[in-house]
């Protein structure tokens, strides 16, 4: 016979089996009791850092792919380094990332601890931010599930290799998303945020050179090596991924890689490579298809790896941990 005491013992681990599992359930609504107004003071910050700064939804969205790719959608490329640890933002990959992206996100988490301290974690501001972001610059509303932590750790060494780079192939990036769960046409439809954002010269120009600018039209291959005629001088010249809509949020990133706009490698691949090149001919000539799918990849990557309950922690401030 089970012993009154036992009783009471089985009945608390039930009971915090319960409240574990409860925690960890991400919801929509879940700051609408502990942060009624979070929402709100979310889209008044992105707003006016918009307006101020056009580029800020384009940063916003390159950092919040830099954190969730790797290893989750946890905050830890917000972290800063000390002088005990390296940390995700300070990773070569990850050293030019705007600092617009960083911002919105400190300010949006400065009024939410004025209004409900140690209540919304990083990581859900930086999902509901940058879907908000886009919404601004044209691009479609999704749903964002929320109850995400934050990461106690963030390392250098723990990103590497984990992130596309502009200069690969398609094959391995379609094996790199493949191994986080995405389908090639879930890499294409993400990969249509370059419809905002520049990139740095460094990054395309030995691809047009006078000798070798195969896939680009002739005509801006001599633009961009006029643009970034002095790179090795000055680091930050950079060209609009978009050239046609640099700061609308549209289809025409896949529009213009079949005339030989698109700006890097791996743009160009996405239009060579049997596997993808269909991806690109819909979302040119579908707009509506083409928003439909980015807004449910982005539902996806922002679940990737997400830390619940007691996993994480809320940090009080967003670029150190507690």
């Amino acid at each position: 016979m089970v012993k009154q005491s036992q009783l009471k013992y089985l009945t608390i681990i039930i009971l915090l089996c319960l409240s574990s599992a409860a925690e960890s359930h991400l919801t929509v609504d879940f700051y609408s009791k502990s942060c009624p107004k979070f929402l709100d003071i979310v889209r008044e910050t992105i707003t006016n850092k918009q307006i101020s700064t056009p580029t800020t939804a384009a940063a916003a969205l390159r950092l919040f792919f830099h954190d969730c790719f790797p290893n989750g959608c946890d905050a830890s490329v917000l972290v800063s380094s000390t002088a005990f640890n390296t940390a995700e933002r300070d990773s070569s990959i990850n050293l030019s990332l705007p600092g617009d992206g960083f911002d919105v996100v400190i300010r949006a988490k400065t009024a939410l601890e004025l209004a409900c301290p140690n209540t919304v974690s990083c990581s859900d501001i930086i999902a509901v931010a940058v879907r908000d972001l886009l919404v601004t610059v044209g691009g479609p509303y999704y749903e964002i599930s929320l109850g995400r932590r934050d990461s106690r750790t963030s390392k250098s060494s723990l990103v590497s290799d984990l992130l596309p780079l502009p200069s690969m192939q398609i094959s391995k990036l379609i094996d790199q998303f493949s191994s986080k769960g995405f389908s090639v046409q879930e890499m294409v439809a993400l990969s249509g945020a370059h419809t905002i954002g520049f990139s740095h010269c460094k990054e395309f120009t030995n691809r047009v050179n006078p000798n070798n600018s195969t896939g680009y039209n002739p005509r801006f291959a001599d633009a961009l090596r006029k643009a970034c005629s002095n790179y090795k001088n000055d680091p930050t010249l950079s060209v609009f991924n978009d050239v046609m809509t640099p700061n609308k949020f549209d289809n025409m990133y896949f529009q213009n890689i079949p005339k030989g706009l698109g700006l890097l490698e791996s743009d160009h691949g996405l239009f060579s490579d049997p596997r993808t090149r269909p991806f690109v001919e819909l979302y040119a000539r579908d707009q509506d298809r083409f928003f439909k799918d980015f807004a449910g990849a982005m539902q996806k990557l922002s679940l990737y790896g997400v830390l619940t309950g007691r996993q994480g922690e809320i940090r009080r401030r967003c670029d150190a941990i507690n």
